[in-house]
Formats: structure tokens, C-alpha cells, sequence
């Protein structure tokens, strides 16, 4: 059914909703029940928000000639999420592209469930919940900072190992204003578990970063310094993220951990501390600290949540002109380091984007024609909309790390025609400025927009039953493109 797009749906004590990709309403909303999203078995996104997403809310396909294999989750980073039901392994299947969590008890992403019922159809669930110990491990406001066993904390009594500490602990902390350590106590410590989900890219998988010894400056760190991909380092009176400085030598992924546990302490206020001998943070709360437990003596906090902007010891930076200098800066001790037994990741690139259409049913159309930077696609009768279909990069893999955009980029489309009969049609909608889905509003030079890799482009009424065209899309640009091996899992990395 075509829910009135202004009206909010609510699902409640066990209730079944049947939805496809015309309309779900404004919002739907589901309490914890075991409630019911139906849908035919063809591709097909859907954009209506779904509120209050947990462990017995079941997205049902109903029997057909479709089978789905897997489901992932994809943050969208605004603290809401996108599920892509896969039917095949080239991008066909179901999107719900506007997911909230359940936010009492706190609910987290985990590993999809798929099961077939006995009339053929299939549901398909995500079992993860949480009781405050938990939480997913990603790339968002929300992120993770911490540091694993092992990591050495500066204090007035010496350095002492992260997991030792305790509330009440005196830390050396630096004033960096005033270009002297100051003494502040530990007024919170927190500790959880990660289990790393490779299928996501590195940067987001939970993959702990390894700063080599002597990586940074001679006796910077002290010894190999173990933190998680958003923990921060301090330069120049500032603080960046250490994903940002990865070179893959002296500072990498460090996959022998899949799962390891992780720690932070608290100082009030936010502190620059020193840990292995490097310049890094105290825990500030932004809003994660149910991804932590506390052993030990507890501190019961109620105060408000944090903000970089007002709260941090000292500003964070992202921006390429600062970060940059710092990374190449870094780069060039690799030889300095103990780096020579680290061999770098070799990733194959490609400059094929693999274009090609998805209809409305979800049939997939090849380019029947290619010439430089056009591509020709044949479309039959009744089409009114199509997705651009391509691979992706991110800028910060394919320019470097230091780049803040992990943002997924497809292609860069120019002019688009349709040609009908005799008849050519200018197709404009991905260069209005209230774009279709899946362009950006921010990435186009004049004329030309970004997809993100599946990205709406409507056609009009141009193409009656009877009418068959010639859809003409220039490329301004595309990739490369990483390739990287498909590993078998889905959703985020899991925070236990």
C-alpha cells in the first residue's frame, strides 16, 4: 500500500504493515513488539523514517523470484542509519535509507538474520541489543576514542597502565595556554569489548591504529602506542584524529586484534594528557559513555553531554591544510622508525566505474554503447526513473587520509539526454538545486553533479508504452576506484 506521505504510521502489539517504494507515510514508528514491514520481493527504496528500529522489528519479503543473501548497515552520519537487503551481488535489492535505533533500552546495529517462512517468504532481523555496554563502533559524532591495554598513563605517581587506573588517580596533565603540566584527577574510568566487522573500510571496521615508536618524534611515542581510529593526538596547540595520520608504515591498522578490549579515563574538565609518552585526550563525553562499564570503584555522572566545539581541551582540526603538512611530516620518519618489518597493504585501483541503469523493478540495463565520456543506454516503454548505478571511492582513500571526507563518490555526471523518436529531451534533475536522491548538493562544478554511487535520475513521461529511448549520460569525471576483496560479513563493527 501508498501510505498519505503526511501521516505517521504506528506499529504496536504485534501489528503488520505492507509498504512498497511509492510511500510509507511520513514516519513509522514501532514499539517493541515482534511488528511486521512487508514488502514484494523487487528493488525498491524506501526513504519514509522508521522509529524506534530493535530486536523484534521484522522486515518481511514476500515469496517471489528474489532471494535475499545478506543484510548491511551503513551509517548516514547524523545518528541515523541505511539498510541495503541484498538479492545478488551486484547492488539489486531493498534499501531503507532513514533507520532511528531504539533508544530505550539502548539498541545497536549487529549481524543480520535471514530466515525463509513455510509460505516462501523471508524475514529478515537484526538480534543485537544492548544494556548499556554496547554500542556500534563507527565513524560518526558518536564515535569511539580509546586507548587498549597496555597503554601508559602519565600520573603523579609515574606511568601506570590504563586498565590500572582508578577514580582518583592525580594525572599529569598540559596546560598548553600556559606551557606547564598541571595535576587533575581522574573523576571517571570506563571499559568495553569490540569485535571488528572487516567488511567495512578500515577507518570504520574497529581496527585499532599502531603508532610505531618513534613514529612522530624521536622518543614519540615510547614505545608502540595501541588507540582507536577517531582517538586524537595533540599538535600545535590542536587536536586531530590519529585515522587521519595513517600512513600505512609507521602508523597502521593493526589487524591481529579482531576483538580486544578497550579503556579511557576522565578528568574534569577535558584534559591534553600524556599517554606513551605522546601528547593525546581524556575522555570527553559526547554522548557514547553507554558504550563503556566501570569495574571498580563507580562514579555516578549525570551532567550534561559534551561538545568539541565548547567542551575540549583544545580545538579539533580537520581541515586538509593543517593536517596535510603534519602527515607528510610524519611520512618522512618512516625510515627512522622500526618500520622496515611492516609491509603496506597493496590495493589494485581501477579507472572502470562499472556504470550502468537500475529500473524501477529492478532490472539492470548496460551502456549498449560507449565513446570517451558518453555513455548510450537503450531504455524500453514505461520507464520513468532510473538509478545510476557505479562504483565508489571515498576521497580520503584515493587522495589521502588526511582528507575529512569519507564520504562515498560515484560519478561526476554532466549533460543527459533522452532521445525519443526524433525527439531529444534535456534531462536536468540531478543539476537543480533540490537535487533527487543519492546526488550531492555540495561536490558540482556549474553543470555537473556527484552521485553516490546509486543515485535517482526521473525521466519524465517521455517514454510512453509504446516509445522506446536513447538515454545519452556524459561523465565530467570518475574515479579510480579501490578494489579491494569482498569479505563476507555485514553491519558495523560490534562494541560488547
Amino acid at each position: 500500500m501508498a501510505v498519505d506521505r503526511n501521516l505517521t504510521t504506528v506499529l504496536e502489539n504485534g501489528s503488520t504493515l505492507y509498504i512498497n517504494n511509492a510511500s510509507g507515510g511520513k514516519k513509522i514508528e514501532v514499539d517493541d513488539t515482534k511488528n511486521y514491514i512487508v514488502l514484494q520481493d523487487y528493488n525498491q527504496t524506501v526513504t519514509t523514517e522508521i522509529s524506534g528500529y530493535n530486536d523484534n522489528t521484522v522486515i518481511r519479503i514476500e515469496a517471489g523470484s528474489q532471494t535475499p543473501i545478506s543484510g548491511s548497515w551503513k551509517s548516514n552520519g547524523d545518528g541515523t542509519y541505511t539498510i541495503f537487503i541484498a538479492f545478488d551481488n551486484y547492488g539489486n535489492g531493498i534499501t531503507f535509507t532513514d533507520v532511528v535505533l531504539d533508544k530505550d533500552p539502548v539498541f545497536t546495529i549487529g549481524e543480520f538474520k535471514i530466515t525463509q517462512n513455510s509460505d516462501g517468504s523471508w524475514d529478515v532481523i537484526d538480534p543485537t541489543t544492548t544494556d548499556g555496554t554496547a554500542v556500534t563502533f563507527s565513524a560518526t559524532d558518536e564515535a569511539i576514542t580509546c586507548y587498549l591495554a597496555g597503554s601508559m598513563v602519565r600520573t603523579l605517581n609515574g606511568d601506570i597502565a590504563v586498565e590500572n587506573i582508578q577514580i582518583g588517580e592525580k594525572i599529569v596533565a598540559f596546560d598548553w595556554k600556559n606551557n606547564r603540566d598541571i595535576i587533575r584527577p581522574v573523576v571517571w574510568v570506563g571499559k568495553g569489548h569490540v569485535k571488528v566487522n572487516p567488511a567495512l573500510p578500515d577507518d570504520e571496521a574497529g581496527w585499532p591504529v599502531r603508532v610505531l615508536k618513534n613514529a612522530i618524534a624521536d622518543g614519540v611515542p615510547c614505545k608502540d602506542m595501541l588507540i582507536t581510529s577517531e582517538h586524537c593526538l595533540f599538535f600545535q596547540d590542536k587536536f586531530v584524529p590519529v585515522r587521519m595520520l595513517v600512513n600505512g608504515v609507521s602508523l597502521f591498522y593493526d589487524k591481529s586484534f579482531p576483538v580486544y578490549d578497550y579503556y579511557h579515563v576522565e578528568t574534569e574538565p577535558h584534559s591534553v594528557i600524556t599517554v606513551d609518552g605522546m601528547l593525546t585526550e581524556s575522555y570527553l563525553d559526547t554522548g557514547n559513555r553507554s558504550s563503556f562499564r566501570q569495574n571498580g570503584k563507580i562514579a555516578i555522572l549525570r551532567g550534561k553531554t559534551h561538545s568539541w566545539e565548547q567542551d575540549s581541551a583544545a580545538p579539533l582540526d580537520v581541515e586538509r591544510s593543517f593536517v596535510e603538512p603534519l602527515f607528510q611530516r610524519i611520512k618522512a620518519r618512516e625510515s627512522i622508525t622500526s618500520a622496515c618489518c611492516v609491509q603496506k597493504e597493496r590495493i589494485m585501483e581501477s579507472d572502470e566505474s562499472d556504470l550502468h541503469l537500475v529500473t524501477e523493478k529492478g532490472a539492470c540495463i548496460r551502456p549498449i554503447r560507449r565513446e570517451g565520456q558518453y555513455y548510450r543506454f537503450m531504455l524500453p516503454p514505461g520507464i520513468k526513473a532510473v538509478r545510476l548505478v557505479s562504483r565508489t571511492n571515498r576521497p580520503c582513500d584515493v587522495i589521502g587520509p588526511f582528507v575529512d571526507d569519507r564520504r562515498p563518490m560515484g560519478v561526476a555526471v554532466a549533460e543527459v539526454h533522452l532521445l525519443v523518436l526524433k525527439h531529444a529531451y534535456k534531462i536536468t534533475a540531478h543539476l537543480q538545486a533540490t537535487k533527487p536522491e543519492g546526488w550531492y548538493a555540495d561536490m558540482g562544478e556549474q553543470g555537473v553533479a556527484w552521485t553516490n554511487g546509486d543515485a535517482m535520475l526521473p525521466l519524465g513521461d517521455y517514454l510512453t508504452e509504446r516509445k522506446m529511448g536513447l538515454l545519452s549520460i556524459r561523465l565530467h569525471a570518475a574515479g579510480p576506484y579501490q578494489i579491494r576483496p569482498q569479505p563476507e560479513t555485514g553491519g558495523k563493527a560490534r562494541i560488547i
